[in-house]
């Protein structure tokens, strides 16, 4: 699988382990910075991550920041894009079988590599159940979407 990742100084350590857990585990990495842990502005690095999975460059994203609040509110100001944190396997997968979640974010500051690994894990495997309800869910956040003033 083809992943965007972008992160701010807040989340550059978990990045960089997440990163070469997904590359060991044979995916592609399209990483959007940063590039160490001196102090950035998210929406400089998560932003491009997020346009990337809506123009259907990468299949999902992942963005970090301190707490992972910051990376999804950017993101999911990018049209096509269905971001949330998420600090739990459940919402993990859950969140992609039933919202059609695209971007992943987490929070460096709040959990650890190892809980990390495990939520991006099932995020990955997560595929819509294509249940007729969550489906018509999806199509609605998507109309709200495309009617953004």
């Amino acid at each position: 699988m083809r992943i965007a990742m972008g992160t701010d100084h807040g989340g550059y350590v978990l990045k960089e382990d997440l990163k070469a857990r997904l590359v060991a585990a044979g995916h592609d990495v399209v990483d959007f910075g940063t590039d160490s842990d001196a102090s950035v502005d998210f929406p400089d690095f998560v932003v491009p991550a997020a346009r990337a999975v809506a123009a259907g460059d990468v299949d999902r994203g992942i963005v970090l920041c301190g707490s992972g609040a910051g990376a999804a509110i950017a993101a999911g100001k990018i049209r096509g894009v269905r971001a949330a944190t998420v600090h739990d396997v459940y919402t993990a997968h859950q969140a992609v079988e039933h919202d059609g979640l695209n971007v992943l974010a987490l929070g460096g500051r709040v959990i650890g590599p190892e809980l990390a690994w495990e939520i991006v894990d099932k995020f990955l495997g997560a595929e819509s159940g294509g249940e007729e309800r969550h489906a018509r869910r999806v199509a609605k956040i998507e109309a709200l979407d495309q009617s953004r003033e």
